[in-house]
């Protein structure tokens, strides 16, 4: 028996996290039967290719969720907190991927393969985990229903994806502008190549970091988000 065919409204579409999920609807047959892609104002009026059809992008307004059915939020957490109410409001299911309301005990935070019956407790809007934690409990679960896991420490190196389509092109121009300044020959060993000389580290701070606090390129941060009282960050 096939579902309902569903009116979606996908928040954040031109982004990372939007391209691919429209690529995953395309991909599961999802039945759609309005697709509705929202973004910011800079890219009204472009569009998005799904299903071999060119689909305009609108603006993301208060009005844009008439007659969704389910909205994806493929957006940071502030875009969230606005319109995901709003949404609601309006009678569509949200489903959140950022970290606005992961921590929100009326929220379900759900992993399809570990607790799916948790989506029948929403009250219009469901959370997504972040993309570590999903894979980590993926394979702590099996144990954890033999072992009852109390507790785990984990650390984990984020991917520049995380941070969207921006944080990739940031990441791309810093090494490409990086990789010009050294010019290596192809008989250099690779840790001449990739050894930051005083000068190319002064090429590096000199560029510009929007997205991240200090350059991606060739480079780790040991936090992502903001800090919290307990020392952790967000």
């Amino acid at each position: 028996m096939r579902m309902r065919d569903y009116h979606i409204a996908v928040v954040g579409a031109t982004g990372a996290a939007g391209t691919e999920l429209l690529r995953v609807l395309e991909r599961r047959n999802f039945p759609v039967a309005n697709l509705r892609p929202l973004a910011s104002a800079r890219s009204a009026g472009k569009s998005v290719r799904f299903r071999g059809e060119s689909v305009p992008i609108e603006k993301l307004a208060d009005r844009s969720f008439d007659k969704i059915d389910i909205a994806f939020f493929c957006t940071d957490g502030d875009i969230s907190k606005k319109y995901v109410p709003i949404a609601c409001q309006a009678d569509a299911i949200a489903i959140d991927k950022s970290s606005a309301f992961r921590m929100d005990a009326q929220v379900p935070l759900v992993i399809p393969e570990i607790n799916a019956e948790d989506v029948r407790r929403h009250r219009g809007t469901i959370a997504n985990p972040n993309c570590t934690t999903t894979v980590m409990l993926m394979a702590l679960y099996p144990l954890h229903r033999i072992f009852h896991v109390r507790r785990v420490f984990a650390a984990s190196y984020q991917a520049v994806s995380g941070s969207g389509t921006r944080g990739v092109e940031e990441l791309s121009r810093q090494t490409k502008n990086w990789v010009e300044d050294q010019k290596p020959s192809s008989r250099r060993p690779v840790s001449d190549v990739t050894a930051a000389s005083p000068k190319q580290r002064d090429t590096l701070r000199s560029e510009a970091a929007t997205v991240f606090p200090h350059p991606i390129a060739f480079n780790l941060l040991p936090h992502i988000d903001s800090f919290l009282d307990s020392g952790y960050t967000k």
